[in-house]
């Protein structure tokens, strides 16, 4: 089939990609033109596993391009996916569906004949019947234009891998037409038992903003209860392992941290709020707020767990935060709870030294009145205290005992619970992780006999 992908960032890249991985031809569109000379190259401008292996193959073979031209992609093409940004309003609650509508404004003097358009990113409930008659009325083929919705559901750093083994395809239709064309789009991905929800469009919109708004409760909720363990004695991660072995649970998610970030469940979560009060299910909206509410206070928790580590306040502190991005595995630092951490603890009057494997050029950009350091050894040369606060598994694998001779104090603050830290301990240093006691580490015990 022939498929354009109108919007070329975290999302549209990867799909398109994707896309010719699995046998279309696809066109990427853009307005940023040094972007897409970049595109076409076969070079990368975002950090995705394996993205840049299938840009590299599939612009070499022609089955992949990128353009400028909104004209060329509706020659070309008679599905297009509308893969533009939707941050969150001025208003800081609902989105900013304005990028997704000049799209369709752009493209619908050009939709000649019957196609459909299908959307894909995270839009207010309601937005694919308004984009429907808006492109009904200012496009050639009229009614000929089907809309659909089709949300993705990808974590960042594993955009190719959750969209060609996804654990599900929802698609948000009004007409037979629609659905027909999705199931061709997706057809090598459903021939391999990937199941496929059809949806009417409003159905779809909704799935998407509970999915991340459900994901951003259960991460607020278990660090609640990380501070009611902190205050109790207890172990956040042990009450997670036993918790999650309930199947009506699950371990996912439930890591006690710094609270979560980046482009999606932050503001989701929020739309999804002022989505409920619109609807009038002020209850709902209540119980989102308080998730976001808590998530909002994980800096001021972690900055308590480190004061009550070194046994006073951060001023004059000499103090390496290891992490930048919202998570391990992109470079992505939209939202940061740990540069969130830093940030106050720079505030606060720390010294502080940012290390990050990927994220430190994107970090500085945002956060310029930070140090930086690319290298992880050099970044805790003379510090008093080491945060450890995105979980990057170099951190896990450090040489604890080697770090232990380049640092003024051995003392480290795990925000993620992410190393062992009897290990750490035996080497010299003080460990203090979140929603645990401060000289026990976990130990899962095994099923009893019989």
């Amino acid at each position: 089939m022939r498929l354009s992908v109108i919007g070329c960032g975290h999302l549209g890249i990867p799909h398109a990609a994707a896309m010719a991985e699995i046998g279309h031809e696809v066109v990427g569109v853009d307005l940023d033109r040094a972007k897409t000379d970049r595109l076409n190259s076969g070079q990368c401008p975002i950090h995705e596993d394996g993205l840049a292996r299938l840009l590299a193959t599939h612009t070499a073979t022609g089955r992949l391009r990128f353009t400028t031209g909104i004209t060329e992609a509706a020659a070309f093409a008679d599905v297009h996916f509308l893969a533009v940004g939707t941050p969150i309003d001025a208003d800081g609650r609902s989105y900013d569906t304005g990028q997704v509508f000049a799209a369709a404004r752009a493209l619908a003097p050009h939709l000649t004949r019957p196609c459909v358009v299908i959307g894909k990113s995270t839009v207010t409930v309601g937005t694919t019947g308004r984009l429907a008659a808006l492109l009904a009325r200012l496009a050639p083929a009229g009614d000929g234009v089907d809309v659909a919705w089709n949300p993705e559901f990808l974590r960042e750093g594993h955009a190719i891998e959750d969209t060609l083994r996804p654990d599900r395809i929802v698609a948000g239709v009004s007409s037979q037409h629609a659905e027909d064309v999705i199931r061709a789009v997706y057809a090598p991905l459903l021939a391999n038992n990937v199941p496929l929800y059809v949806t009417d469009p409003a159905t779809a919109e909704l799935i998407k903003g509970a999915a991340n708004a459900y994901l951003g409760m259960k991460i607020s909720f278990i660090n609640g209860v990380a501070d009611m363990c902190a205050a109790a004695g207890a172990d956040v991660q042990q009450l997670a392992e036993a918790l999650g072995t309930d199947p009506r649970i699950g371990r996912g998610s439930l890591g006690a941290g710094p609270g979560y970030g980046g482009g999606c469940l932050p503001k989701d979560l929020r739309a999804f709020t002022a989505s409920a009060e619109a609807l009038g299910a002020h209850d709902a909206a209540a119980l989102l707020r308080a998730a976001g509410q808590l998530n909002d206070s994980r800096p001021a928790a972690a900055l308590r767990l480190v004061e009550e580590t070194l046994g006073h306040g951060v001023g004059g502190v000499k103090v390496t935060v290891w992490g930048a991005s919202f998570k391990a595995g992109t470079e992505d630092v939209r939202e940061s709870p740990a540069l969130a951490v830093a940030a106050l603890l720079h505030r606060r009057g720390a010294a502080v030294t940012v290390h990050d494997p990927l994220a430190g050029p994107t970090a500085l950009a945002g956060h310029p009145g930070l140090d930086y350091e690319e290298d992880l050894e050099a970044s805790v040369k003379g510090a008093e205290l080491v945060v450890l606060a995105t979980e990057w598994p170099q951190f896990r694998e450090a040489d604890h005992e080697r770090l232990a001779g380049l640092v003024a104090r051995p003392v480290l603050v795990d925000l993620r619970n992410l190393v062992d830290a009897g290990t750490w301990r035996a080497a010299g240093w003080t460990v203090r992780q979140l929603g645990r006691p401060a000289h026990r580490s976990a130990r899962r015990s095994p099923p009893a006999p019989g």
